[in-house]
C-alpha cells in the first residue's frame, strides 16, 4: 500500500515546519530546552502509518535535519533511524497506552534519540557536559499530549490515513 499524494504533501509540510522550528533562533540559555520536533513527528507518523513509513523515512528526515542544522552529516539520520526502529517495534502498545504512559514512553524514545546523537557528537570531538542533552526529551514528551490530538484532528480532516 502506497501513500496517496495528499498524504505525502501533508507529511512533508509537517516535517518542513519541524525543520524550521529546529533552526528557529532562541536565546542562548533556552537552546538546551528546544524540543526535538522532528523526533516527535517521526514517532507520530510511524505510529499512525507503520505500514507506509519506516526507518528509511526517519533516515531521510534525519539527513534533511543534518543539512538544515549544520550538524555532523548522519548524526540526526542515525538517531532518527534508531528511534524509528523502536517506534515500529512498539507502535501497537504505544497506541494502547494512556496519556501518562505515552508521555513516559515518548521521553524514553526521544531520550534514546538524544543519547545516540550525543554519542556521535562526542565521537566528533564535541562532548556535551553532564546530562543536559536529555532536556529536549523532557520538553518533547511534555509537548506530546498537545501536538498529537491536534495533528490527529487535522490529518483526519484531510483524510490522511
Amino acid at each position: 500500500m502506497s501513500l496517496e499524494p495528499n498524504n505525502r504533501w501533508f507529511i512533508a509540510a509537517t516535517i518542513l515546519v519541524a525543520l524550521l522550528l529546529a533552526v528557529m533562533p532562541l536565546p542562548q540559555q533556552w537552546l538546551w530546552f528546544r524540543p526535538a520536533f522532528t523526533a516527535l513527528l517521526v514517532i507520530f507518523w510511524i505510529t499512525r502509518m507503520p505500514q507506509n513509513l519506516g526507518v528509511g523515512f526517519a533516515w531521510l528526515v534525519g539527513i534533511l535535519e543534518d543539512l538544515v542544522t549544520g550538524a555532523t552529516f548522519g548524526t540526526h539520520a542515525l538517531a532518527l533511524a534508531v528511534l524509528a526502529y523502536f517506534s515500529l517495534l512498539t507502535y501497537r502498545r504505544t497506541r494502547a497506552f494512556n496519556s501518562t504512559q505515552q508521555l513516559m514512553w515518548i521521553f524514553v524514545l526521544v531520550g534514546i534519540n538524544q543519547v545516540v546523537g550525543n554519542w556521535i557528537h562526542s565521537l566528533a570531538g564535541k562532548p556535551v557536559p553532564g546530562l543536559t542533552f536529555l532536556w529536549p526529551a523532557i520538553t518533547t514528551a511534555l509537548l506530546w499530549p498537545w501536538v498529537v490530538p491536534w495533528l490527529s484532528v487535522v490529518a483526519g480532516r484531510l483524510h490522511v490515513r
